[in-house]
């Protein structure tokens, strides 16, 4: 999804027509902490997650993914990252697979 994390609250906020305060009750986050996190001037809790799964009724990974892809595109775009580099990076990524899959064999 083309979206900052936050953003994607806000939509499920919007879709499941809660508002603001109502949503920062279930999450336990006062509604000024919830509307920085909407407006990308805060990060989300990962820690939280599970809540936020169980409030819009999805599953965890797949709340997860959202979250860890926005996170990575985030620190992508401030570290002003090339595709080379990302392109390294995913190399790294399937050399420590493999070297798990080793590991457990």
């Amino acid at each position: 999804m083309k979206t900052t994390f936050g953003e994607y609250i806000r939509l499920l906020r919007n879709e499941n027509a809660l508002t603001l305060t109502q949503l920062a009750a279930k999450l336990d986050l006062d509604a000024a902490n919830l509307s920085k996190i909407e407006n990308g001037k805060r990060d989300f809790d990962e820690k939280r997650l599970p809540k936020l799964a169980k409030v819009f009724k999805l599953t965890l990974k797949e709340l997860r993914n959202e979250y860890i892809t926005d996170q990575i595109g985030k620190h992508i775009y401030e570290t002003n990252c090339t595709k080379q580099l990302l392109q390294i990076a995913e190399e790294k990524a399937e050399y420590r697979r493999k070297l798990k899959q080793t590991l457990q064999a």
